[in-house]
């Protein structure tokens, strides 16, 4: 996810080729010239995808939480650790050679073989992150590191069942999320690979391991008398080309295909996550487009009516109107027609024990504040709490997603159900936004922090919910919006009501505003209040 380097988009489309038909009788399956896809009126066309209605379930969810783990948190060291361990004299290289050894002898197919997962407990933390107020639950099922969280057919001997834990990983999520009432959603991440894993290629350039290759071109011909005795290393790292090379060959692109359709076909994912531009291999092969269009098709086949939702990332117009965007790390300023998503996370992506060591999670306010500010816009908060290697969060995440939790149990009527009113705020982070020109993706935490002079809103039919984004010390609030003399008003205003307390506030409406009396006893988690406004 972090630092990512795009690839380049060069090159006409890579020419597919048929794939062999799903085995299942219940999915009906189509040749389409570019490979087999479930039967349906979607095509892996722009102009056929974006007749896409994104379902009410997602809209109406708003909050849901991910848990990005892999064997890149066995280290817990943080972010793209499978990539950073072969570049010489970076962080992560240090650290690996002083926990592991050098790459040459220890590489991340090893790190693979070390990590167990041991205390993962999917039903606790699946009934944690209800309780928290959860609707949707998003699991890795595999990142640019290539390895499958999942018993695939296509991936069999770098697969979650056969390395590492032993265990399917993605069939115990998807079990205790739908145990617990939630939509069950699986991020893909290994079109990346391809170029990814180029640097466990290379050697050290200096010191005493200078020239020594490390493990990034070893083959099956290498593991005699290994723990990967019989595997092939080229099926995990994928760097059996020439470095450099950016467009993946038609073969490592119709694997990719295979393996995510075969992902889809089998757990039913209500969401797929693709971290990429656009779609994964676009535009130089037609694989995303066909897997969004199978998994729309099947979910009409399926259900009746299309339920499945695809992120992608960096959409133009059309492709906005085709599949659900996804803003990592950012938030758009204003209210965008279609729903949308942003995805940001407490600390990194993967585990960083450095980062908890130094107590840098965000905060549950700051959780909150995101929440309110994306909701008001047409959006969805899907936030990640990082999971240590061996399958459990720390107690410091654990009091911020407990924190969230009975935050939500006050102001979730608020924020559930809800969608944008006719502004989505005022105040002076709204201002800012106005003069700002950052672009949306990582542009968290460049605004200034909210205060109790910021307003945000959400809509239930005619009834406004005005999120007050701090206590403020007169223990009165005004809001400009919602005057009498302003156009979003259909009638005066006739009662106010805080969430969590009894009873109607005192209120005054005039032209200029509409001025309100908190109460006295400020509420326990005061950073953000919600009025239910009635006219």
């Amino acid at each position: 996810m972090k630092r990512r380097k795009l690839l380049k988009h060069l090159g006409a489309a890579i020419p597919a080729v048929a794939l062999s038909p799903y085995a299942r009788a219940a999915d009906a399956l189509t040749h389409t010239g570019t490979g087999t896809i479930a039967v349906g009126p979607f095509a892996p066309t722009w102009d056929s995808l974006e007749k896409y209605q994104t379902p009410d379930w997602f809209r109406n969810a708003k909050f849901g939480i991910w848990a990005h783990w892999g064997p890149q948190c066995e280290p817990e060291h943080g972010d793209w650790y499978a990539r950073g361990m072969y570049e010489e004299g970076s962080d992560l290289y240090r650290y690996h050679v002083q926990k592991y050894g050098h790459p040459s002898r220890f590489g991340f197919k090893d790190v693979i073989h070390q990590w167990k997962g041991e205390r993962w407990d999917p039903d606790a933390l699946l009934a944690l992150y209800k309780k928290a107020g959860a609707k949707y639950f998003m699991a890795l099922a595999n990142h640019h590191d290539n390895l499958d969280l999942y018993n695939s057919r296509y991936q069999p001997e770098w697969n979650s069942t056969k390395v590492g834990p032993g265990k399917d990983l993605i069939g115990g999520w998807s079990r205790a999320a739908r145990a617990n009432g939630m939509r069950f959603g699986v991020s893909v991440h290994a079109a990346r690979t391809w170029t990814w894993f180029e640097d466990a290629q290379g050697a050290d350039k200096s010191g005493p391991y200078a020239g020594i290759a490390y493990d990034g071109k070893l083959t099956r011909a290498d593991g005699k008398g290994t723990w990967w005795e019989g595997m092939d290393p080229q099926a995990l790292y994928a760097q059996n080309h020439v470095r450099g090379v950016a467009i993946p060959d038609q073969a490592y692109c119709e694997k990719f295909f295979n393996r995510t359709r075969d992902l889809i076909d089998n757990y039913d994912p209500d969401i797929v996550y693709y971290d990429d531009a656009v779609l994964p291999l676009f535009p130089f092969s037609d694989a995303g487009l066909r897997l969004t269009a199978h998994m729309y098709n099947r979910s009409i086949a399926k259900k009746g009516r299309n339920e499945a939702v695809v992120n992608g990332k960096i959409l133009n117009e059309q492709q906005r109107r085709s599949m659900v965007w996804d803003i990592e790390r950012g938030q758009s300023h204003q209210i965008e027609p279609l729903p949308w998503q942003t995805c940001t996370c407490i600390g990194n992506w993967h585990y960083d024990r450095p980062l908890y060591e130094r107590k840098g999670y965000k905060s549950a306010q700051t959780v909150v504040h995101t929440l309110i500010d994306v909701v008001s816009k047409n959006g969805n908060l899907l936030l990640s709490v990082p999971v240590r290697g061996n399958g459990t969060i720390d107690e410091q995440e654990r009091a911020i997603v407990e924190e969230i939790g009975r935050w939500m149990a006050v102001n979730g009527e608020a924020i559930y159900d809800t969608r944008p009113w006719a502004m989505y705020g005022e105040g002076p982070v709204a201002q800012e936004a106005t003069t700002s020109n950052a672009g949306a993706s990582f542009n968290e935490g460049k605004s200034k922090p909210f205060s109790a002079a910021d307003v945000r809103f959400t809509a239930k039919g005619r009834t406004v919910f005005a999120f007050i984004m701090g206590w403020p010390a007169s223990g009165k609030v005004s809001i400009e919006a919602m005057g009498s003399a302003s156009a979003h008003l259909a009638g005066r205003i006739r009662r106010v009501e805080l969430l969590g307390a009894n009873g109607a506030l005192a209120f005054e409406q005039t032209a200029q505003g509409l001025q309100v009396t908190l109460p006295a006893n400020m509420p326990a988690l005061a950073y953000a209040s919600a009025l239910k406004i009635l006219a």
